[in-house]
């Protein structure tokens, strides 16, 4: 990949990762339940869900995902179950005070964390078209694709873990402010309502004809 194409998409790919989506979401949904430090483990299974992505459209699934409406119907409504399923699960979430959280011994273990931030990407039929859509631009066919897929690949792990840690950090430190329980409450009942949001903006989502 030449430079100036990686350059490219270099700053393409933080547009991707800074645009507001369920990844956002999930990222500060950890940071305000756990604080910064144990809730970037969020970050890595989000990660680990964009390399299945890449991986997807990579090997040619991805087009049977974006050109079969089969495909793409049963995708998009796993995606949209899983996101609504979360949502009402932070809603309910107790209104715990957060500042012992780190020294309670949480029941979430950060495996679970990370699937659970694992499969809020790969259940994304949005994301498969979106890579679909652009990485093919940057690409040179003439040349070996695996390099080029890598450097993909680590590019959008980087940019997506900085612009992470950050949404992570400010949810973090609203955190050291809640203490009264219906102010977490409140907050809980926020950040659930935003994935709902969002499984109901995937709902919507139709595969470009």
């Amino acid at each position: 990949m030449a430079l100036s194409t990686w350059l490219a998409f270099f700053a393409a790919s933080w547009a991707i990762s800074i645009s507001p989506g369920p990844g956002a979401i999930a990222s500060m949904s950890a940071g305000l339940n756990h604080g910064f430090k144990r809730g970037y483990v969020t970050i890595f299974g989000l990660v680990l869900g964009i390399w299945t992505q890449l991986l997807i459209v990579g090997v040619g699934l991805g087009a049977l995902v974006a050109a079969s409406s089969t495909a793409f119907t049963v995708v998009k409504w796993l995606g949209v179950a899983y996101l609504v399923w979360l949502g009402i699960a932070q809603w309910r979430a107790p209104a715990r005070p957060m500042v012992a959280v780190s020294d309670s011994g949480m029941s979430v273990s950060q495996r679970s964390m990370i699937l659970r931030a694992w499969m809020i990407n790969v259940v994304n039929p949005k994301g498969t078209v979106f890579l679909l859509a652009v990485v093919p631009q940057f690409m040179n066919l003439s040349q070996p694709l695996l390099p080029q897929y890598l450097t993909i690949g680590a590019t959008l792990a980087f940019t997506d873990m900085v612009v992470m840690a950050g949404y992570t950090a400010l949810a973090a430190r609203v955190l050291g402010a809640l203490k009264d329980p219906s102010h977490i409450r409140a907050m809980n009942r926020t950040f659930g309502s935003l994935f709902v949001l969002a499984g109901s903006l995937l709902a919507l989502f139709k595969r470009a004809g």
